[in-house]
């Protein structure tokens, strides 16, 4: 039988108990919200299309294909998550291509996960490394995203990528279904958006500061209500 010592006792039960009550605390927060029914919802995109939002020219880049980009093989389940899937690639003559993607869901139940990084390069065989959170300066304020780079045996991607739900800008899976849950509380079903942006370079350095341009130049080429959807605290 393996002896614990009278010292470490107290500190793995003191451990366990934090958990527990982290967990419980989640747990009944997100089972209020489950019982209550939220009946204000938050789409800021509405009926619009991103198709038509998003221009085909943005600042140096021009709209190439809608094809190219790492996503999931369609299924059922991305089907009923999305209520719009725009991937495009951009090119300019003298800057790095861009891909662009971006999944928004009318009805936010927590389950924005299909389309992120974390869970669709993996699925492709990518490996994952280098993430961060960067922030990208814009007129009038800052965007954080989070940053990384994906490797596979023939291609590696710098990319950046963005979440937001309703009006937060959570930036981790964890922070995204407590922002759901919050807005569950407070009686709003919250739309969500996720856009990802990348890039084939094996030059991080590069790469991040051609993200960051397309970025800029992407908020810069769109009103302010189609930035607002893209980052809540866009004007």
């Amino acid at each position: 039988m393996t002896e614990v010592s009278g010292s470490a006792l107290p500190e793995t039960r003191l451990l366990d108990r934090r958990r527990a009550l982290l967990g419980g605390a989640f747990l009944l927060t997100a089972g209020v919200a489950a019982a209550r029914v939220p009946g204000n919802h938050i789409d800021l995109l509405g009926k619009r299309k991103l198709d038509a939002l998003i221009p085909a020219h943005v600042g140096s880049w021009s709209f190439y294909s809608k094809s190219g980009l790492v996503t999931p093989p369609p299924d059922q389940l991305s089907d009923l998550l999305y209520s719009q899937l725009l991937t495009r690639v951009y090119l300019a003559p003298d800057q790095l291509p861009i891909m662009l993607l971006m999944a928004q869901s009318s009805g936010q139940t927590g389950v924005l996960q299909v389309h992120r990084p974390e869970y669709c390069y993996p699925a492709g065989g990518f490996t994952l490394t280098d993430k961060a959170v960067r922030s990208v300066p814009l007129p009038g304020g800052q965007l954080d995203a989070t940053v990384m780079t994906a490797s596979a045996d023939n291609r590696v991607e710098q990319l950046m990528y963005w979440t937001r739900v309703g009006r937060d800008m959570p930036l981790s899976w964890a922070q995204q279904r407590w922002s759901v849950a919050r807005a569950n509380l407070r009686g709003d079903v919250p739309d969500a958006m996720l856009v990802r942006i990348s890039t084939l370079t094996h030059d991080r350095d590069a790469g991040l500061a051609t993200l960051a341009a397309f970025t800029r130049a992407l908020f810069a080429a769109v009103p302010a209500d189609v930035r607002r959807v893209l980052d809540s605290a866009a004007g």
